[in-house]
């Protein structure tokens, strides 16, 4: 016999498009009355360390982008590194594994400094375009990659791309990691359900308003170049996403890339919004982990 063609989607029957929907869900929210020491606000900064694996992950071979890249490596991070001391603000570095590899020692400063080290992928390979098996493999080879060379076994995983595949929230569940830090059914830390069940990985949400790479990247999907966003207009909208956060007594989490954010001209929307952040008062600032393990203990 055979085989039917595929069904379109429009054609599904209620149950398979019910068990597409429901792999991985938004379960009960995570907020808590307050933060720790009666904060009013919870502050979360992330830097994805992609550095080479930007161009790798796919294959790229130019040495134009290695070296943009690294540019992340030998200038970005360094800088990043000096203006959180300066804030003594404590912050979360998804790395993937080959840039682990690539800068050893980078990875041994950060945690030195007292910053988290989170699951960034392999080499930013896109999860799903992975087998499962293959999936589970990198995952924790790179776990183990990260233990082995910053001596901290990572709590966390950021997907690359913020992609998600069927398998990814079930190994991280095997894996018994804290958080996820890759979807955005909220602005605020909630439950992760995975097949209609709470899993136990507490979800610390992302969103491309809260990132830079769309606003400084000087090419779309497509490699059209296209005109990057003013650092001011960036600085307007991320101070307005972070006040929203405290009069609504939530999180403000952000995304921002050591190779993008970390130029001359716009290293100072971080430096101005973290002193906003100071000045407004009663504001937490902490590594993901921190809020995501506060907000699954002390959730309203």
């Amino acid at each position: 016999m055979r085989d039917e063609p595929p069904l379109e989607p429009w054609q599904w029957p209620e149950p398979h498009w019910r068990a597409v929907v429901d792999q991985v869900r938004a379960g009960r929210p995570l907020r808590p009355r307050a933060w720790k020491d009666g904060a009013r606000c919870a502050f979360a900064i992330s830097f994805d360390s992609d550095h080479e694996t930007n161009e790798l992950q796919a294959g790229g071979k130019s040495i134009g982008r290695m070296a943009w890249g690294q540019f992340g490596a030998r200038v970005g991070v360094p800088r990043l590194l000096r203006l959180l001391e300066k804030h003594a603000v404590p912050a979360t570095f998804f790395v993937p594994a080959v840039t682990a590899l690539l800068h050893a020692d980078e990875q041994r400063r950060v945690i030195g400094a007292g910053h988290e080290i989170g699951l960034h992928g392999w080499i930013h390979e896109l999860n799903s375009l992975l087998p499962e098996a293959a999936e589970r493999d990198l995952m924790r080879r790179a776990a183990d990659t990260l233990e082995r060379v910053a001596g901290v076994r990572p709590v966390g995983l950021r997907t690359p791309s913020w992609d998600f595949s069927p398998y990814t929230l079930a190994i991280e569940q095997e894996m018994g990691l804290l958080y996820d830090s890759s979807l955005m059914a909220d602005e605020d830390c909630y439950e992760l359900l995975l097949a209609g069940e709470p899993c136990g990985v507490v979800e610390l949400p992302v969103e491309w308003q809260r990132d830079d790479a769309p606003y400084f990247m000087m090419y779309g999907a497509n490699r059209a170049i296209r005109q990057p966003a003013a650092p001011a207009d960036v600085l307007d909208l991320w101070r307005r996403e972070f006040d929203a956060a405290w009069d609504e007594g939530g999180l403000f989490q952000l995304t921002c890339h050591p190779h993008v954010i970390g130029y001359r001209s716009r290293l100072f929307v971080l430096d101005e919004l973290i002193a906003h952040a100071r000045a407004k008062g009663a504001v937490w600032f902490a590594t993901h982990a921190e809020v995501a393990a506060f907000a699954r203990a002390n959730a309203a």
